[in-house]
């Protein structure tokens, strides 16, 4: 995270930046410069969970009750002493670091792998230098902190920028985390978690204005700095042959540092002796070798200025004037500018004609003033008529070409000499290729339309031009319409294709004709076969599909869907970068085009994720791209499929019901983006995932009543959703029986023991006798459990199940929150540990009483004796067992 390589240099290159500092000296101090304010500290969460777990064991799903504790130990910490604490979540990834959230998933499950194959081999939890944290922490941990009171916020862009603003904006004491951004950023202090000793509030602060001394830079330099360094942004390779070549004119290395030390001094070097040589009379990309990411390193540098600040690599200074050529005899006065302006003679008319320096031959060109401007245009003489004319100067060519004035716009239009006729012609200028294309006057619309001559035939072709691309393409007459259909030509056999427009990319698209409808598809074209394939585009997304035709039904299917399962293989349309200079941009939430429409509902939605009371719903409903971190599996034990497939249904079916506007949703809302991880993803590409139909009696209802209607039995509505997400609706009488908070458990459990049928009967006592024992057992006698060894698949059981609870937090947010939050959060439900024991000895054939510690378990309608049913499942326990596979 952060500024690569600026954490080792800060440790070892420049320790002087870190002064040990102490939380109640400052917030007395806080209080005494500004009297009846609280002392506040920002705390970046998603830095501090590695800090915050302290448990000794990770390995088995986690030790909630434990970490519940330490949580509450560090909040009254901090409260005891009158500090006022503020905790950021992630609550998105941003499509600028997608590609770095991709890197760490991807090294994660390298990680994860040596994990599994320790736990094989030694049969042990791995030491702390293998530590991973537990699946669904940084979800829990924002329910916990809020049952403890306190203010808890899920980001709608990253979260450093807005810990980063809260700070700023609000006076606070400074920020808690753990990411060399926050030496970037000009606002309040930061502090470090990973420094920080709970018993005495002593840690460390790291000094941006000492930072900036020692490189003998501004504070306005380290956002320049961070990217030419690389960090989530900038990849840190695009700058290295720059950061090397940096290192070999630097003339002060140092022996002593280490090679990233001395790059990062030859770079600061380099900014403070060189670039700001020219800061505000030369762009970025004139200094610096930006190439095609132009853009991005612009967007880079930006994401550091808070509201209100702006950057002074961003600006530019005025230039210099021009020195005026000899031959100029008197100035004149501009009107408009009230600048001097230097003057010559017209030949003909005897009268003085302002003149303009043309800055490549520095020769002086008549001017004329336009009307409509008021501004002066070159001129340049007509050889029939010997008058004056217009110019407008070629950018490429650096030539003057004349002008003529359109008569609709009153614009001038640069014009060309055609060879036939020997008049002018208009011209359109492409604004990619910078050349001029000749216009002919469309005799209906009467409007001008772009011409190309055709190679073959030396006729000339009307052309249209691409606004996505700026490429222009044939267009020919459709024989309906009598309107002019764009033309691709097709690579092998050089034939002109009809393109339609994608109503929201802008992009054209090859079309072929339907031979039974007669009207024209889009279509899709694969480069390994050099084929094109049409496409369906979905009505709400506007994506186009692939579609495939099946043989013997002759209908057409979008390409992806495996029409066994209806599960979407991944389908990845590439981006690209939108190269628009982002100069003076700030960073800010952009106006975007949401899945949902309702206003009203998406209010709710997003003060919901604000205040993380809910899971991944407006992310659903605002974007339509969600994502899932690494989870503890074994991507060798394919009999347990991952909790990605597991819980992908319940999804769909969330997605239907958010997404689908009520009634026969499924058929009509947009497919969603899943960035989920799981054995065999490289992460090229979210996969796009189609809502599932609900089966909800008496139809699947409206978001608003789910979540504005406050009638009596609306409650009862909500719980219908919920079961229908996990398509239970005939379990409803049987799970209404259990009681708190098993409720949610048996729901969870008989999902995943209809869905997951190499579960066996042994993994099912071990589940319910954990959660029965969990609820007489004190914190300290889970801490003190200790395991004869630990089980690989133990081990994945425990994080299938724990994700299984963040997908009850996503069900029961969608639906309105018809279950309280407390009665599946993991501190009431699940200990890690517990469950590997009750695992164990479960594989051993203990007895039920045995495994339950004697506890009462009449309560529960879900029973792990041999005589009562499972709810929505077989009706004998023996049936359970008989239907599934032997335990290995």
């Amino acid at each position: 995270m952060g500024v690569r390589g600026l954490q080792g240099f800060v440790g070892s290159t420049c320790p002087h930046i870190c002064t040990v500092v102490n939380f109640k000296e400052l917030a007395e101090h806080h209080r005494s410069k500004h009297p009846g304010c609280t002392p506040t500290i920002v705390v970046d969460a998603m830095c501090c969970l590695r800090y915050w777990y302290t448990p000794e064991s990770w390995i088995c799903g986690g030790q909630w009750r434990e970490y519940f504790s330490a949580l509450r130990d560090f909040v009254k910490t901090f409260t005891a002493v009158g500090i006022r604490l503020i905790f950021f979540f992630d609550g998105t990834v941003e499509q600028d670091k997608r590609d770095e959230w991709v890197k760490r998933r991807l090294k994660n499950n390298r990680e994860i792998s040596r994990i599994f194959h320790y736990i094989k081999s030694h049969k042990e939890q791995p030491g702390r230098n293998m530590f991973f944290i537990p699946s669904g922490l940084a979800i829990f941990t924002r329910f916990a902190l809020k049952s403890l009171g306190q203010e808890t916020l899920c980001s709608l862009q990253e979260a450093d920028y807005e810990v980063a603003s809260y700070g700023l904006q609000n006076n606070c004491l400074g920020i808690l985390g753990e990411d060399t951004d926050y030496l970037i950023y000009d606002t309040c202090p930061y502090f470090s978690i990973s420094e920080l000793c709970l018993d005495s509030l002593d840690t460390v602060m790291l000094c941006r204005e000492k930072l900036c001394e020692s490189l003998d830079i501004s504070l306005a330099d380290l956002p320049l700095l961070a990217c030419l360094l690389g960090n989530d942004i900038i990849p840190e390779g695009m700058f290295e042959s720059f950061r090397y070549k940096c290192l070999s004119s630097y003339t002060s290395v140092k022996e002593n540092f280490d090679k990233k030390g001395n790059i990062i001094l030859a770079v600061a070097d380099h900014i403070s002796k060189v670039l700001r040589l020219h800061q505000g009379e030369k762009k970025l990309e004139e200094m610096l070798p930006l190439g095609p990411n132009k853009a991005l390193f612009y967007k880079g540098v930006a994401s550091y200025l808070l509201p209100g600040q702006k950057s002074p690599w961003f600006f530019q200074k005025p230039k210099g004037l021009i020195t005026l050529d000899k031959e100029v005899g008197s100035m004149s006065s501009a009107p408009e500018s009230k600048q001097e302006v230097p003057m010559c003679t017209d030949p003909e008319s005897k009268q003085g004609v302002p003149l303009c320096t043309d800055p490549d031959s520095k020769q002086g060109i008549p001017m004329c003033t336009d009307a409509e401007s008021k501004q002066g245009v070159p001129m340049c003489t007509d050889p029939e008529s010997k008058q004056g004319v217009p110019m407008w100067t070629n950018p490429e060519s650096k030539q003057g070409v004349p002008v003529c004035t359109d008569p609709e716009s009153k614009q001038g239009v640069p014009m060309c000499t055609d060879p036939e006729s020997k008049q002018g012609v208009p011209m359109w200028t492409n604004p990619e290729s910078k050349q001029g294309v000749p216009v002919c006057t469309d005799p209906e619309s009467k409007q001008g339309v772009l011409v190309s001559t055709d190679p073959d035939s030396k006729q000339a072709v009307p052309v249209c031009i691409d606004p996505g691309s700026k490429e222009g393409f044939l267009l020919c007459t459709h024989p309906e319409s009598k309107q002019g259909v764009p033309m691709c030509t097709h690579p092998e056999f050089k034939q002109g294709d009809p393109v339609c427009t994608h109503p929201e990319s802008t992009q054209g698209d090859p079309v072929c004709t339907y031979p039974e409808s007669k009207q024209g598809v889009p279509m899709y074209a694969y480069s390994e076969y050099r084929q094109g394939v049409p496409m369906c585009t979905y009505s709400e997304s506007k994506q186009g599909v692939p579609m495939c035709t099946h043989t013997e039904f002759k209908q057409k299917s979008p390409l992806g869907a495996d029409p066994e399962f209806k599960l979407e293989a991944p389908i990845c349309t590439n981006p690209g970068i939108n190269q628009e200079d982002l100069v003076n941009m700030e960073p800010e939430i952009k106006q975007q085009v949401t899945m949902v429409s309702d206003p009203e509902i998406l209010k709710i939605a997003r003060a919901h994720h604000v205040q993380a009371e809910s899971y991944l719903v407006y992310n659903i409903m605002s974007s339509g791209e969600i994502e899932c971190s690494n989870t503890l599996e074994d991507a060798l034990d394919q009999a347990l499929p991952s909790q990605a497939f597991v819980y992908r249904p319940v999804r769909q079916r969330v997605y239907s019901l958010l997404l689908g506007g009520g009634e026969d949703g499924a058929s009509t809302c947009p497919t969603v983006k899943e960035w989920f991880v799981y054995s065999g993803n490289p992460l090229r590409h979210p996969d796009l995932v189609r809502p599932l139909q609900m089966n909800i009696p008496g139809g699947t209802p409206s978001l608003k009543l789910l979540w504005l209607n406050q009638d009596a039995g609306i409650q009862a509505r909500r719980l219908d959703a919920l079961l229908g997400c996990f398509d239970l609706s005939s379990s409803r009488e049987e799970l209404q029986a259990v009681e708190n908070p098993f409720k949610a458990l048996c729901c969870l459990l008989t999902y995943l023991f209809v869905q997951v049928d190499t579960l066996c009967l042994e993994d099912l006592h071990a589940f319910i006798a954990q959660a029965l024992c969990l609820q007489g057992k004190p914190t300290v006698q889970l801490i003190d459990l200790q395991l004869d060894y630990i089980d690989a698949r133990a081990v994945q059981l425990g994080s299938l199940l724990v994700r299984g609870l963040t997908t009850l937090v996503l069900v029961n947010s969608a639906c309105g929150f018809p279950w309280r939050m407390s009665d599946f959060m993991p501190w009431n439900v699940f200990d890690g540990k517990l469950f590997h024991q009750k695992y164990l000895q479960s594989e051993k054939g203990c007895t039920v009483e045995a495994l339950v510690e004697q506890n009462e378990i009449d309560s529960m309608s879900l029973t792990i004796g041999e005589d009562t049913p499972l709810p929505g499942g077989p009706t004998d326990a023996h049936q359970l067992e008989e239907d599934r596979p032997a335990r290995r």
